[in-house]
């Protein structure tokens, strides 16, 4: 690609970033083209965030990434953070159900269980969800079905509302009744076209040897939200033009490139990468792809609240153990989720050795409510719950709420299909990638994925087709 070619990147959450980070050499390897990011707010990271609550610096999102998908930890080595990855401290984590807080059990896959001597240790089920849980009938699927009409016909419905629904629930936020299998549990899929027991397949596929010294999660000391910084600034190094408060008015397409539209100035771009909610990607490709923008226009979004509470050590009678516990939405709780933050991460600890620092999560798809409450009701409803379920009677001394309106894409049945129909559309348009959480993965190394992907077409579009150090093996997407 010659010093001439200028992709123009909208979004500058982590996929926007990445992609920027590929397409600049500042993730390693040469550079590619000359890069404008373009983000509309005023900060970098999207829901990567980190802030101070009572004195501490924490994550105010996203905390933790899949450590065995490389993607997240290869772009923090790149861009000097691979001494600052750290494991959890703990892993131990808990559901809150019937009444009580009661060890996730082992042996599962997204709350699939694959050791069912496990899941009665565990007094997550009834003696009635046990028992139809051990009789697992045979069921057929297609091409795609949802994650919990599929596992409710194999297991029974309690194994969905106290396991999977927790569980699922606190990676899309939304149900497991509509999420598709093929979409988010793929491995599932390829069990249920096995034809076997899906206990028996889950068990296989839970003990398989784990990767040598690589921990299941990562984090970043200072807190994951310390990454978006670190990548702007290594694209800044590697001459990228990166612009924030610059919301994109328009975006067209020319006969040699894009026309893009910024607070009144034209930018012209030879290629674009859009790494933007499916709402805002739909807006700008309404003229030039109307067919993809109406593809886009129908990926739903659930909202989300976290609440950061931070406590005096000596006001706990005793600390909660563990990591945190989750809760399975058929018990009718306020909170979704609780994480005992000082507990997890040994750097948080080791900083704030006086304080204790939790945070919980409300709301899910269709039940946003909770985003129009004000912070304190959010903060009571919190103590509320953590007073019954942890015995937690305690006043923080500080609190921060962080609201995510449209925080996480949902993936029906149908969706890997949907994605294939926008891009083909955007490919008709030409010299366009996508990428970001609407399409590939909602976790953070599958949002960086989908960036080398982008990039890597990107290249691919402006590149004489000579195959020759293409950004696809540079950057192994």
């Amino acid at each position: 690609m010659s010093d001439a070619q200028v992709v123009v990147v909208v979004g500058g959450g982590i996929a926007g970033l990445a992609a920027a980070a590929f397409l600049s050499g500042a993730a390693g390897g040469p550079a590619r083209a000359r890069v404008t990011v373009l983000e509309a707010s005023g900060r970098v990271g999207g829901k990567l965030w980190g802030g101070e609550v009572g004195g501490v610096r924490v994550d105010l999102g996203a905390e933790s990434v899949l450590a065995r998908r490389p993607e997240a930890v290869e772009l923090a080595r790149a861009v000097g953070l691979g001494g600052e990855l750290e494991p959890p401290t703990t892993a131990k984590a808990a559901i809150w159900t019937r009444g009580a807080l009661r060890p996730l059990p082992g042996g599962q896959v997204m709350g699939v269980p694959g050791d069912l001597e496990a899941l009665a240790a565990s007094g997550v089920l009834t003696d009635e969800g046990l028992e139809r849980a051990r009789h697992e009938r045979s069921t057929e699927v297609g091409e795609d079905v949802a994650v919990g009409r599929y596992v409710a016909d194999r297991l029974g419905q309690e194994v969905v509302d106290r396991l999977v629904e927790p569980l699922l629930g606190g990676v899309y936020a939304g149900r497991a009744e509509e999420i598709s299998l093929r979409a988010a549990v793929p491995q599932l899929l390829s069990i249920a076209r096995d034809g076997g027991s899906l206990v028996a397949g889950v068990h296989e596929l839970a003990s398989r040897p784990k990767v040598v010294g690589t921990p299941v999660f990562q984090g970043l000391r200072g807190g994951l939200g310390t990454l978006p910084g670190a990548v702007a600034a290594a694209c800044v190094r590697a001459g990228v033009d990166l612009r924030t408060d610059a919301p994109v008015d328009e975006l067209r397409r020319t006969p040699d490139g894009w026309r893009v539209v910024t607070g009144g100035e034209v930018l012209h771009a030879d290629a674009v990468v859009l790494a933007v909610p499916a709402p805002a990607a739909a807006r700008l490709l309404r003229e030039d792809a109307p067919a993809a923008a109406t593809e886009l226009d129908a990926v739903e979004y659930a909202g989300m609240a976290l609440v950061t509470l931070a406590f005096r050590r000596a006001d706990l009678a005793e600390p909660p153990s563990g990591s945190g516990f989750l809760v399975p939405p058929v018990d009718g709780r306020q909170i979704k989720a609780s994480t005992f933050s000082s507990n997890k991460w040994g750097w948080l600890e080791r900083s704030a050795p006086d304080a204790f620092l939790l945070r919980t999560s409300l709301g899910r798809y269709r039940e946003e409510e909770a985003l129009g409450l004000p912070d304190e009701e959010l903060v009571a409803r919190s103590l509320a719950d953590l007073r019954e379920a942890i015995g937690l009677t305690a006043r923080p001394y500080d609190t921060f709420v962080s609201r995510f309106s449209a925080g996480l894409p949902q993936y029906p049945v149908g969706h890997l299909d949907r994605v294939a129909r926008v891009r083909a559309a955007a490919g008709r348009v030409g010299k366009l990638a996508l990428c970001g959480a609407a399409y590939d993965g909602v976790g953070i190394p599958a949002c960086i994925g989908s960036a080398a992907a982008a990039a890597a077409a990107v290249d691919r579009l402006l590149t004489p087709a000579t195959g020759e150090g293409s950004t696809e093996r540079t950057m192994g997407a």
